[in-house]
């Protein structure tokens, strides 16, 4: 305790909102470590497989349940890709995974953060989304 009779950072322990950040920074790190284990001849043939699956599916921008479903949409993220990650994780020797979160960690850790391409992005969402519009109006206006 500091003279002021508060906990400094160190001190006290995490809130749910920090460890809830932790855990999606570990997942995230792990996703990209199955990215990597799936491509390495070192990996064995069933976790390769696995690990390619729960990599393509996590990184995916489609889901198999989509998001805007209430309750439901978040199942896939908060179940069916940790559960998946659990599993190939389960597959590959543990030194060999030690190495490929090593390196996860590090490429992401080093890996470069452009606005521009985010705004780009954003940009084609939107694009996408007055086509859909422009198409839906013009499909159900009258006459």
């Amino acid at each position: 305790m500091t003279s002021s009779g508060c906990l400094d950072a160190a001190e006290r322990s995490p809130t749910r909102w920090e460890r809830l950040k932790a855990w999606a920074r570990r997942l995230k790190e792990n996703v990209f470590a199955l990215y990597l284990a799936a491509r390495d001849r070192r990996t064995p043939a069933v976790a390769t497989v696995v690990a390619a699956v729960v990599a393509a599916y996590a990184l995916s921008p489609i889901d198999l349940i989509p998001d805007f479903i209430p309750i439901l949409g978040y199942l896939d993220d908060l179940v069916i890709v940790p559960a998946g990650v659990w599993l190939a994780i389960r597959l590959i020797p543990l030194d060999l995974f030690a190495e490929f979160r090593t390196l996860a960690r590090e490429r992401l850790e080093a890996r470069p953060r452009s606005w521009v391409a985010a705004a780009a992005i954003v940009l084609i969402w939107l694009w996408a989304g007055a086509l859909i519009g422009w198409w839906l109006v013009v499909v159900w206006s009258p006459g």
